[in-house]
C-alpha cells in the first residue's frame, strides 16, 4: 500500500497560484474595496444605500449568518466530543489550568501596552472637535455575567425580534456561546458518568461533528466570496473620513493591536522554540477572516481548524480551549481597547487618574471579558471598566463613529490569540504535533486537506483518512494516531489512563 501510494502523493501537482486560498483571500479584500468605493461614488453611504451597496452587504451578512448558524452545533459537539476524549489524558485538569493561566499572562501584557501607549499618546487630549457625548444602550456587569451563566434553556438560545405592525414576527435566534460551553461541559460529563450506557451517544456526537466539520470547511471554502461582500459593505458603511476627528486614539488603538500581534505573539512563540514564520502563515487565514467580519463566535470555525490543522493542538484539547477562548480570550476588544479608551474619556474630560484606578483599569481589562461573553463588539466592556474605575459612560458615545474600524483590527487580534494560547500550552505540555505545526501550508487554510477523502475511505475501509484529513497529516509527517489517541509531539503519545 505505501509503496503506491507514496510516489501517487509525490507526483501531486503544485496548485496553481489563482488556487492559492491566501491570493483568493487578498484579491477578494482588493476587489471590494474598489466595489465599495465605486458604491459611495454612485451616491451609496450609511444613510443611503443602491443596488451595489446592498448585494456586497447581503452577501456579506449573509456569509457571516452561515458561519454563525455553525457555531451551536459545532461547539456542542466539539466540547462533548473533546470531554469524552480528555477522560483519556492524565493532565486534562493541568491542560485547563494552563489555558486560563496564559489567557490571563497574555491579556496583562496587552493591558500593559494599551495603558502605557495611552498615557503616551495621550488620545484624550489630542481629540478633535465635533465629539458628542453619549449614553450607551447596553452596559456590562458582574452580577449580569452570574445570571448569565445559567442557561435558559438547552442550549441557551433565545429570540430577538417581536411582532410588527401587521402581526408578522420579525427578528432571529439569538444564543449565548457562554451557556453553550457550560450546558455542552455538564452533557459531556454526564456521559462519562453513565458509562458504558452513555457510548451510542458518544458515539454519535463525533459522528456528528465529523459531518459538522465537512460542513464548515465547505463554508470556509467561499470565504473569499464573503469577504468581498464584508470589506466592500464595510467601506460603504464607514469610509475613512471617521478616522479624521479620533486619529489619535485610533493610532494608540492600532499601534497595540500591531505590538501584541507581531511582537507579543511572536515572542512568545520564539520563546517556546515554535517558527515564527509557521504561526502566521498558519493563523493568517483566520486573522483575515475575523478583521473583515469583526466577529470571533463568526470566525471560530475557522479558528478551531487552523488550531487543529495547522498548528497540530491535539482535536481533544482544541475542541474545548478554542471554543472557549471565543468568550475570554479577546486581547483585543477586552485588553487593548478599554484601557486605552477608559484613558481617552479620562483625558477627554480632564480627570486624574489615581494607581489604584490605573490597576482597576488592569484588573478588569484581565478578568473582565468573561462578564461580557456572548456580547457583540466591545461597548459592553467599554461600559463594565468604566463603571468600575468610576469614569462618566456618557464617553462611550465619543468612540461609536468610529467602532467598526477599530472593531476589525480587535477582532483579528482575538482570533489569533484564540488559536495562539491552546498551541502554546500544547507545546508546553509536550503534546504538540510539531511536525504538522513545521509542514509546508502550500496556500490552503489548513495543511494539505484532502478533498477526496470520502473516496479514499472508500476505497481502504476502516483504515481510510476520516473529513479531518488524517492521510494528510500523515502526508506531511504528522504523528497522529487514531482518533481514541491523541498524539504528542516529543513521546509520540499523551499519557493515557486505559
Amino acid at each position: 500500500m505505501s509503496t503506491t501510494t507514496t510516489p501517487a502523493r509525490a507526483q501531486k501537482k503544485k496548485r496553481p497560484f489563482y488556487a492559492n486560498f491566501g491570493f483568493q483571500v487578498i484579491a477578494a479584500l482588493v476587489v471590494g474595496i474598489a466595489l465599495g468605493l465605486l458604491a459611495r461614488s454612485l451616491g451609496a453611504s450609511s444613510e443611503v444605500s443602491n443596488p451595489l451597496s446592498e448585494t456586497l452587504g447581503t452577501i456579506g451578512g449573509s456569509y457571516v449568518t452561515l458561519l454563525r448558524a455553525a457555531v451551536v452545533p459545532l461547539v456542542f459537539a466539539a466540547i462533548v466530543a473533546s470531554i469524552s476524549n480528555l477522560r483519556r489524558v492524565q493532565n486534562a485538569a493541568r491542560l485547563a489550568g494552563q489555558t486560563i493561566l496564559w489567557f490571563a499572562i497574555t491579556a496583562g501584557i496587552a493591558v500593559a501596552i494599551g495603558i502605557t501607549l495611552g498615557l503616551v499618546i495621550q488620545p484624550g487630549a489630542n481629540a478633535g472637535d465635533g465629539l458628542e457625548e453619549g449614553t450607551p444602550s447596553s452596559q456590562g456587569s458582574w452580577v449580569g455575567f452570574l445570571t448569565g451563566l445559567v442557561p435558559q434553556n438547552f442550549l441557551g438560545l433565545g429570540v430577538n425580534g417581536g411582532l410588527d405592525d401587521e402581526g408578522n414576527f420579525s427578528g432571529g435566534i439569538s444564543f449565548n456561546i457562554l451557556q453553550i460551553i457550560v450546558v455542552s461541559i455538564v452533557v459531556g460529563l454526564a456521559a462519562l458518568r453513565a458509562g458504558r450506557k452513555a457510548e451510542p451517544f458518544l458515539a454519535f456526537t463525533e459522528s456528528l461533528l465529523k459531518v459538522i466539520q465537512r460542513v464548515v470547511w465547505w463554508i470556509i471554502r467561499i470565504a473569499p466570496l464573503g469577504t468581498l461582500g464584508l470589506i466592500g459593505n464595510a467601506v460603504v458603511q464607514y469610509g475613512w473620513e471617521k478616522l479624521t476627528s479620533l486619529v489619535w486614539f485610533t493610532v494608540a488603538v492600532y499601534a497595540g493591536l500591531v505590538l501584541v500581534l507581531f511582537v507579543v505573539y511572536p515572542l512568545l512563540a520564539k520563546a517556546h522554540g515554535l517558527s515564527i514564520r509557521q504561526f502566521f502563515s498558519g493563523v493568517w487565514p483566520a486573522v483575515q477572516l475575523g478583521f473583515v467580519s469583526r466577529s470571533s463566535l463568526g470566525t471560530l470555525p475557522l479558528t478551531q481548524r487552523v488550531t487543529e490543522r495547522n498548528f497540530g493542538v491535539p482535536r481533544e484539547y482544541a475542541s474545548f480551549a478554542v471554543p472557549f477562548g471565543s468568550t475570554t480570550k479577546m486581547d483585543g476588544c477586552a485588553a487593548i481597547y478599554p484601557a486605552i479608551a477608559a484613558i481617552f474619556v479620562a483625558q477627554f474630560f480632564d480627570i486624574q487618574l489615581s494607581i489604584i484606578q490605573y490597576a482597576l483599569i488592569a484588573l478588569v481589562s484581565i478578568v473582565g471579558s468573561a462578564a461580557t461573553a456572548g456580547t457583540t463588539g466591545a461597548t459592553v466592556m467599554l461600559t463594565l471598566t468604566l463603571s468600575t474605575v468610576g469614569l462618566p459612560l456618557e464617553g462611550v458615545g465619543l468612540l461609536l463613529a468610529i467602532d467598526p474600524i477599530l472593531d476589525m483590527g480587535r477582532t483579528a487580534v482575538n482570533v489569533a490569540g484564540q488559536a495562539f494560547v491552546p498551541t502554546l500550552v500544547a507545546k508546553r505540555e509536550r503534546i504538540l504535533d510539531l511536525d504538522l505545526y513545521n509542514a509546508p501550508r502550500e496556500g490552503m487554510p489548513f495543511q494539505d486537506e484532502d478533498d477526496d477523502a470520502p473516496d479514499a475511505a472508500a476505497e481502504s475501509g476502516a483504515n481510510a483518512p476520516d473529513a479531518q484529513g488524517r492521510s494528510a497529516q500523515e502526508a506531511a509527517g504528522s504523528a497522529h494516531n487514531t482518533e481514541q489517541e491523541p498524539v504528542g509531539a516529543t513521546t509520540g503519545t499523551v499519557p493515557t489512563t486505559k
